[in-house]
């Protein structure tokens, strides 16, 4: 099997991963673990996993002049957007974040139309008006009511923060990637983290009860660390240098079809006609914003 068939493989085994965490997580949240300790779990934990396999790669000094926007993207990829992220879910629903987090495309492109002034083809503003239009269709109009979802709307909103949060993320930390490894950016962004974090985690974390945590939770837990936080980020990173960023970005279309079928299976969400029409918007806006405009 060559190399782009793996890259295919590693692409679809990280989005799928991702597809599930929308259920996985939002069971841990608040019956065992808070948000913010969840947060604090997810970066230790990681930021352990990725120093120790950083021993087996060779080593790279972050230069002086990179390390504020190392900071940066930290901050946003690694404390704002995982806590918004958190509790947003917490908030809302596996579906509903499911879908929200697709937006994270159009919300780079904007970021980047505003950075570089680039102009905006009629297709990608359609794209970008279309898929704010099942956004928030899902934050206004979304009146379901789930037991495990105590504030659709506001989770809905901060689920929104989350995708400008990685948004930001992507924009700022793309010039690093171009200058060191992904394990390099990845210890040290996660390491930052620890310290950023501290302040409104670390007394959450501590506070944990560990010995009421039952099987499911464990390996929930372990999920949420191992396979959401780490090996997506291992798995991404084989298939960036194996094929091209629009096919791995391709995937991203997999993440929320994943998510709601794993939802409804496991009884945590249900599907309403509001869903179905928010995702195939959302699906279109990104679709239109992602591809090369039509020439006329």
């Amino acid at each position: 099997m060559n190399n782009r068939y793996l890259g295919l493989i590693a692409a679809l085994i990280a989005t799928s991963i991702f597809g599930f965490n929308h259920t996985i997580a939002k069971e841990l949240m608040p019956e065992f673990i808070s948000p913010t300790a969840l947060l604090y779990a997810r970066v230790l934990g990681a930021a352990i996993l990725f120093w120790i396999i950083s021993l087996f790669f060779p080593n790279e000094v972050i230069k002086k002049e990179d390390r504020i926007r190392l900071v940066l993207c930290a901050m946003f990829g690694m404390s704002i957007n995982m806590i918004t992220s958190l509790l947003g879910l917490s908030l809302s629903t596996p579906i509903n974040s499911a879908i929200i987090t697709t937006t994270s495309p159009i919300i780079i492109f904007i970021i980047s139309v505003i950075l570089i002034k680039e102009k905006i083809s009629n297709q990608k503003y359609f794209g970008v008006l279309i898929g704010f239009i099942g956004t928030l269709s899902l934050i206004l109009f979304n009146n379901k009511i789930a037991h495990n979802a105590p504030n659709i709307k506001l989770g809905n909103i901060i689920l929104f923060a989350n995708s400008i949060s990685y948004g930001l993320y992507f924009v700022l930390v793309k010039p690093l990637t171009e200058k060191y490894s992904m394990i390099t950016l990845m210890k040290w962004l996660l390491l930052v983290s620890i310290i950023i974090n501290a302040p409104i985690s670390l007394t959450e974390f501590s506070n944990v009860q560990w010995n009421k945590f039952v099987p499911s939770a464990i390996f929930n837990l372990t999920y949420v660390i191992i396979c959401t936080t780490f090996l997506v980020y291992l798995l991404n990173l084989f298939a960036l240098k194996n094929l091209k960023a629009t096919t791995v970005g391709i995937f991203m279309y997999f993440q929320p079809i994943i998510a709601i079928i794993y939802a409804v299976y496991k009884g945590s969400d249900s599907l309403s006609l509001l869903d179905i029409v928010s995702v195939i918007l959302v699906f279109l806006g990104v679709y239109l914003v992602s591809r090369k405009p039509i020439k006329q």
